[in-house]
């Protein structure tokens, strides 16, 4: 099964999108996603990887994972990891295409038939339609706040963002009348310290712990909540902010400091009771070991289209697993992601959760693929048919804002 072209595809409207497609000479094809930088994740592919890929064997994706590694930027996830990792996903679907499999039967199989979700409480235009994730670009809100939950297919629009600022109780509701019990919210984004991120005032930090404390006030301990902060706060902040939260019984803070200061990271867990969570921004073997090592964290968290790929994610899983921690896998992004994400989330131990964005994917994840993963009553799993189960619709490269390349043989 040699790989005779490998296809890009990007879109103007979701510019942080890149998909890619490798293809054989046996008429199987092989779907990828990264995001973020699409642009140069799509020049590395056709101008690095593609001529390290043409005319090799499909089948030995470790040796090609081996090869598409970057002499220079490998520690992180940059555009050349991105790009590895995207086409590192098309491998593994390709892989389960040919034994006729799902992605995750190849894995070692399933350990149960569907996992729990959370949510992440996105608008649908958040992070799709911008480039970063900082206070100052937060996304933009369209559409109610609570639309009724309807068929796992069917649209719906789910402006959960400005719903956690402004009625955060009847969110919490709306989850939980769809099965789900666990979410993840960040109001102290607009904290006006985090634009440096060195201090919170005290006015800041009750502001933006309220969210959580109508929550609690309102539901108990049904709902698990999550903390999201970003990377935005300096060690004094973050250990301001922890200690805030800690009598809300997080279910963890994720990414309180950068996740590659793991002295900074270790020294803010034994300051706090709150669990924390966090590296989705990490790439290699060496930063997730010395996360959960050195910083001592309790979820490590890794991107999939980010970290190398279902190659990396399985490698960092076990490092996981062998110091008694979950691993989480996050998505935010896009629908391959979220399926690929899912697959690893079957097949191994030590998942507890899958995120989701429900704002993405009863919206705009579903003019893109022809299947998502189905969600039922909190509960997601795989969809139907080999490799990934899904494929893109067709005609997308015909689009007026379809970016399309070919590497051929």
């Amino acid at each position: 099964m040699k790989i005779e072209a490998i296809e890009t595809l990007r879109l103007g409207d979701h510019p942080n999108l890149l998909w890619v497609r490798v293809h054989t000479d046996e008429g199987l094809t092989g779907l990828g996603e990264t995001y973020f930088g699409a642009g140069c994740c799509e020049a590395d592919i056709h101008d690095r990887i593609a001529p390290i890929l043409l005319g090799q064997d499909a089948s030995r994706i470790e040796f090609l994972n081996m090869k598409m590694q970057p002499y220079t930027g490998f520690t992180g996830s940059g555009a050349e990891v991105r790009a590895l990792a995207a086409v590192d996903v098309a491998l593994w679907d390709l892989a389960g295409k040919a034994a006729g499999r799902p992605l995750c039967d190849l894995l070692g199989g399933r350990t149960r038939e569907s996992v729990q979700v959370y949510n992440t409480c996105a608008g649908p235009n958040y992070v799709s339609k911008t480039s970063a994730v900082r206070p100052d670009n937060f996304g933009t809100a369209s559409g109610a706040a609570g639309s009724p939950a309807g068929s796992p297919a069917g649209r719906q629009t789910y402006e959960d963002l400005e719903a956690f600022l402004h009625h955060p109780e009847e969110l919490a509701a709306s989850l939980m009348e769809m099965g789900i019990f666990s979410m993840k919210i960040w109001p102290l984004d607009l904290a006006a310290g985090a634009a440096d991120g060195m201090d919170i005032s005290t006015a800041d930090l009750k502001k933006g712990i309220a969210p959580f404390e109508k929550i609690r006030a309102a539901h108990g301990d049904k709902m698990r909540l999550k903390a999201e902060l970003h990377g935005l706060w300096s060690l004094n902040a973050a250990k301001k902010i922890a200690a805030a939260l800690e009598p809300l019984d997080m279910d963890w803070i994720e990414d309180p400091v950068w996740m590659d200061r793991t002295r900074e990271v270790a020294e803010l867990a034994r300051a706090t009771r709150a669990p924390l969570a966090g590296g989705e921004t990490l790439a290699s073997l060496g930063q997730f070991e010395a996360l959960i090592n050195d910083g001592n964290i309790g979820t490590p968290i890794l991107d999939v289209v980010w970290a190398g790929g279902v190659t990396a994610a399985r490698k960092v899983a076990a490092l996981a697993e062998a110091r008694s921690r979950p691993i989480s896998f996050h998505d935010c992004s896009g629908p391959v992601t979220l399926a690929v994400s899912t697959h690893l989330a079957l097949s191994l131990r030590n998942v507890r959760e899958q995120e989701i964005a429900r704002g993405f994917y009863y919206a705009w994840y579903q003019d893109f693929v022809d299947q998502l993963p189905p969600i039922k009553n909190g509960m997601i799993t795989v969809p139907d048919g080999p490799g990934l189960g899904m494929d893109l619709v067709p005609g997308l490269e015909t689009r007026a804002d379809a970016t399309h390349r070919i590497s051929k043989t």
